[in-house]
């Protein structure tokens, strides 16, 4: 990362999709003290450390969450919370573990199966103190480096008014660059007119809304899958289809949503077929939309990936400008402290612009890195 000749930062890499690892304490210190027994915790079991939350049949492990740059036969669901390398939760480790990957910039989520217990959580007490404890714990993290850090604020889904007020609340501060969703703020799986007032105070602001791979009001529970993550853009098509045809980037034209860490190779295949069954159903249909679905996808949608060769050969199909590529840091599939010799395999025969675009000029676009915060 350098300064240009007009004083602003350049950023050559920029992880559009990395992770923190909660401390401990996180809510147990920052809820209120009514609440402080029911608030998430890293408690401690015979084969390692995991987060006990309210609601959740099976103690959260995080091994596979922090295992980056460990031998194959190192990487394990249990660990213990002390063994983790520090730059999950302390920021100024953080920027050393970035130096040693050349990574100039990371938009920070929240690990996925934590959050979205956090999200799943039915009582609206709880669930509010609880986001606004990672919101304000998050704040303070990528506060220290505000050029470096996009932090994004969890927003709360038990009605539009306390999705508005977290806005407000949180999003002015330095190095909060967007917001994440875990379903819709009307609290259902299903976008309505309610959730307009949300849209509009973040079109407003002019920051993205990110979907971590997809929504779910389901409890997180232990990964049965024999290979988990490899369909992880399975949600994706649905969120837009319903988006699109809510009507709701016809009434808030510079809305802009991510969806991270679902790849892009899929998209041109999904809106041929949108665009193939709403030419054939709008006559009779009359959906009211102002323009063909895949015309709203390339206007409104990134999509942010880690790895996707396919996808590199055809992003002609997707838009330069909707690629963000991702490290994932420090989950499993990084590729921690290597990324750079990943990507020039990847990227060989793109042009030198359009890899600029998709390592970090979108992202620095779309989350106004190298802008005064």
């Amino acid at each position: 990362m350098t300064s240009g000749q007009d004083g602003q930062r350049q950023y050559r890499l920029i992880s559009a999709d990395s992770h923190v690892n909660e401390p401990p304490d996180l809510w147990v210190d920052r809820v209120p003290a009514s609440l402080r027994d029911r608030a998430p915790r890293i408690e401690r079991f015979p084969d390692g450390d995991a987060w006990v939350i309210e609601g959740v049949t099976d103690p959260i492990n995080f091994g596979m969450n922090a295992c980056a740059g460990l031998a194959p036969e190192e990487m394990k669901g249990w660990a213990r919370f002390e063994d983790l390398r520090r730059g999950g939760y302390d920021p100024a480790a953080r920027l050393d573990e970035m130096d040693a990957d050349g990574v100039d910039a990371e938009v920070l989520y929240p690990t996925p199966r934590v959050s979205q217990a956090i999200v799943a959580n039915p009582d609206a007490d709880l669930h509010l103190a609880c986001v606004r404890a990672y919101n304000d714990w998050i704040a303070d993290y990528v506060a220290y480096a505000p050029e470096r850090f996009g932090g994004l604020a969890l927003l709360p889904n038990i009605g539009v008014e306390h999705a508005v007020t977290e806005i407000d609340r949180v999003l002015d501060r330095p190095g909060v660059r967007g917001v994440v969703i875990g379903c819709y703020p009307n609290g259902t799986l299903s976008p309505t007119s309610d959730d307009d007032k949300v849209w509009a105070r973040i079109a407003e602001a002019g920051v993205p809304v990110s979907i971590h791979v997809s929504l779910s009001k389901t409890m997180p529970s232990a990964h049965k899958a024999k290979l988990p993550g490899y369909g992880r853009f399975y949600d994706a098509p649905n969120r837009m289809i319903e988006l699109v045809f809510s009507g709701v980037f016809d009434r808030f034209p510079t809305l802009q949503f991510v969806i991270a860490e679902v790849d892009f190779g899929w998209v041109p295949y999904v809106k041929e077929q949108i665009d193939n069954n709403y030419h054939r159903l709008e006559p009779v249909s009359r959906f009211g939309l102002h323009a063909a679905p895949s015309e709203y996808i390339e206007r409104h949608f990134h999509f942010g990936y880690m790895t996707d060769t396919f996808g590199i050969h055809n992003r002609h199909g997707v838009g330069i400008e909707r690629i963000l590529w991702s490290s994932d840091y420090p989950h499993i599939s990084a590729d921690w402290p290597h990324s750079w010799r990943t990507i020039q395999a990847a990227f060989s025969g793109v042009p030198t612009a359009e890899r600029e675009l998709i390592l970090a000029g979108n992202a620095a676009r779309l989350y106004r890195f190298g802008r005064a915060d």
